[in-house]
């Protein structure tokens, strides 16, 4: 096994666990700060409608495989969320999608991934992120800042900012090529079986399964090669051990 010159990160339960997301408790922090609301849409109401609008635009699908691979914009659907209602705000589309992600999701950092990142800069082996996530990037890469503040990562890609989601191969093409190296000089880690290991294994990458934060209910198992791990500390040990053969 080559040793990498580059490991990539996804971000939601891979380097920040956010498995419990409260799209209700988003929407009343929002609605608070609404000037207007003349229809008086409940936070309850407005989250079954952001629903149904996932569910036509193919997002969220319960056979992953099956999921839409084009990325949304939350600045596009949320303009079409609140102006549906007639909501309006005395706010920027980068606020409000802040407000209600901050509300919506309690968050923390995966554990160990603080000594897995000192050990690959101490051993300068490069980090990145390929998020799919609909959220701005600046809003991803201040949610990342928040959490891992000593984080050397030298891009973050927001699939909502590139058009295609993983497992789709351009999103990872585009990864190598800002980091202009070689498929198979860089590792990627993500939770998600076919999004993050079929996805970058597709690519020519090298994948890592982390379980540290999956969702037991999650019962997908990669089809492809890859290292499986439950905590960061494993990888250490693993890329220590890949050093020295």
């Amino acid at each position: 096994m080559k040793q990498p010159k580059m490991i990539m990160f996804d971000y939601g339960q891979t380097l920040v666990n956010e498995a419990r997301f409260d799209g209700v408790a988003g929407n009343l922090a929002v609605l608070k700060l609404a000037k207007k609301n003349p229809y008086q849409i409940s936070a309850k109401e407005l989250q079954e409608f952001a629903i149904t609008l996932n569910k036509e635009i193919g997002r969220f699908h319960p056979d992953v495989r099956k999921s839409t691979h084009i990325e949304v914009h939350n600045h596009i659907f949320q303009n079409y969320l609140y102006e549906y209602y007639g909501l309006e705000f005395d706010l920027k589309p980068e606020e409000l999608e802040k407000i209600f992600w901050d509300n919506a999701a309690v968050r923390k950092p995966t554990e160990n991934i603080e000594f897995l990142l000192k050990y690959l800069k101490e051993n300068g082996i490069r980090t990145a992120v390929i998020s799919n996530i609909s959220f701005s990037g600046k809003a991803l890469m201040g949610r990342i800042n928040s959490m891992l503040p000593e984080n050397e990562f030298e891009f973050v890609l927001a699939t909502s900012e590139y058009v295609f989601r993983k497992p789709h191969s351009r999103i990872f093409e585009l990864a190598l090529r800002k980091a202009n190296l070689d498929a198979r000089d860089v590792w990627y880690c993500g939770d998600n079986a076919y999004f993050d290991v079929e996805g970058a294994s597709g690519t020519g990458i090298f994948p890592v399964w982390y379980r540290g934060a999956l969702d037991p209910e999650n019962r997908l198992t990669p089809s492809v090669d890859c290292i499986t791990i439950q905590d960061w500390k494993e990888l250490i040990g693993i890329l220590d051990d890949n050093k020295s053969n």
